[in-house]
């Protein structure tokens, strides 16, 4: 692994993913598969603080991206504010599309450290239904829980084995803007400590592209301009971790529906609470235990997330060990941006990707697996792009954005309807109490709500979500 600071100067001629894999760059066109960059790498005096592209973030979106840039051959420069381990608020479990995605990295999930889950249990309208993963020709058949502090942390030494240069500790604070041009022609960063203060001057780095990564908040996207839209949803994820027998458990665990005693004496009766829950076992002797709820439900904004997982994990058995006791974490909460939220995914010279471009599926909150897609798809367009002359560079740039639109717009525009229909709790009661003692359409609601289907020789359900995505405008 190239730990920080060391420099590995130059392109490296390096084969493209096994996959092979051609990423649309709109409707009936594609790009061609990563080839390596034309033309020299354009160092500036600063010699190895510039590179071809320098990809901010290093959490899934950047790692990923950073890894598929490096192994087409461009020179990468991957900027973490932080250091790794380091945590993030997260559910930690991973549907076979993200599986999908490490697998194309060359990632061993059957190596210590994953544990494998057979498809999902939910949990409402006095049920327990068991979902398994559907059989598909396009997806694994299982997926996989580990904790974010191991998980970005493989990601980010998958992306330094495969040649990108990491340099941990390093806080980018702006773009650098061609005053000519007005493209992005680099960042300016500044060296942290582990409390993320100052320790050192502020620095140029140059790249032909700039990849942003970095995050919900997005420094890099709001300077250019690009600012979220308010007309995308967005959620509040809360989540902690007990230790539990059910560390352990072979299937990820959503509860649809959120009880809790209405006041502190437990003579009060039972009060729903809006959101959704979730139980998954990491398998290293704790249970990730956390909530979610969007800004379309009333009470988004106006209660104690905190207090409401609390209350919530009182009324689970007593032998599961969710007591304050067994609290192995503190209670932290993050945003989830949804949607895509921020638009456009390229502009002058920077591309977004993950929650930087509000790439967090609206139906189940899923992030990590659209943002490790959009990852690869960048790094294919970014090294289509650098293998032409200037004139081309940005027709094949503005395929990004297309081509996620073409992946994505349709079926997160139905999942925005999704978000505004649950937001009302009378509409979630109907549907859980209808829906769960009805195993055949929950199928298809699984098959809906964790987008996996083959768009080739699918099944009746495949048909008919394949259907409506392609009929709804794209988001």
């Amino acid at each position: 692994m190239t730990t920080s600071g060391e420099a590995t100067n130059g392109r490296r001629d390096r084969p493209a993913p096994a996959d092979g894999a051609t990423p649309a760059t709109a409707a009936g066109t594609a790009v061609s598969p990563m080839p390596a960059p034309a033309g020299p790498v354009r160092h500036g005096s600063g010699g190895s603080d510039d590179a071809d592209v320098i990809v901010v973030g290093a959490g899934p979106a950047g790692a990923t991206t950073a890894y598929h840039l490096a192994r087409s051959g461009l020179d990468v420069l991957l900027l973490e504010k932080s250091s790794f381990p380091r945590d993030k608020i997260c559910g930690d479990g991973l549907t076979p599309r993200a599986v999908r995605q490490l697998v194309r990295m060359g990632v061993d999930t059957s190596a210590p450290g994953w544990i494998r889950n057979k498809g999902l249990r939910i949990v409402g309208g006095g049920m327990r239904l068991h979902l398994p993963w559907p059989e598909l020709a396009s997806y694994p058949d299982y997926g996989l829980v580990r904790t974010r502090n191991d998980f970005d942390h493989l990601l980010a030494r998958r992306a330094a084995e495969a040649g990108a240069r990491l340099r941990e500790h390093t806080n980018v604070t702006g773009p650098v803007v061609d005053e000519r041009t007005g493209h992005v022609v680099g960042v300016r960063a500044r060296p942290v400590d582990e409390r993320g203060r100052r320790a050192g001057e502020t620095r140029t780095h140059r790249a032909r592209l700039v990849v942003a990564a970095d995050g919900t908040s997005s420094r890099l996207s709001t300077a250019l301009g690009i600012h979220k839209r308010d007309d995308r949803p967005m959620a509040v994820a809360v989540r902690t971790y007990y230790d539990s027998p059910r560390h352990d458990d072979d299937w990820m665990e959503s509860w649809l529906e959120l009880w809790a005693d209405r006041d502190d004496t437990g003579r009060g009766g039972k009060v729903l609470l809006p959101g959704y829950g979730w139980i998954f076992g990491t398998g290293n002797g704790t249970s990730n235990v956390g909530l979610g709820i969007t800004d379309t439900s009333a009470a988004f904004g106006r209660v104690d997330y905190k207090d409401m997982l609390r209350r919530w994990v009182a009324q689970t058995p007593p032998e599961w060990g969710f007591n304050e006791q067994n609290r192995t974490a503190e209670i932290r909460s993050a945003a989830l941006p949804m949607g895509f939220n921020r638009q456009p995914h390229y502009s002058r010279g920077l591309l977004l990707v993950g929650d930087a471009g509000g790439m967090v599926n609206p139906f189940n909150g899923e992030g990590i697996d659209y943002a490790m897609e959009a990852a690869h798809l960048a790094a294919t367009v970014i090294a289509d792009a650098l293998s032409r002359d200037v004139s081309g560079q940005e027709r094949v740039l503005q395929g990004y954005p297309a081509a996620l639109k073409h992946e994505h717009g349709g079926y997160f525009t139905l999942g925005r309807i999704f978000v505004r229909l649950i937001g009302d709790p009378r509409i979630m009661r109907i549907a859980t109490n209808h829906g769960l003692p009805r195993p055949r359409l929950m199928k298809f609601t699984l098959k809906l709500l964790a987008n996996l289907t083959d768009h080739r020789d699918g099944d009746a359900y495949d048909r008919v979500i394949n259907a409506l995505t392609r009929l709804a405008p794209a988001a």
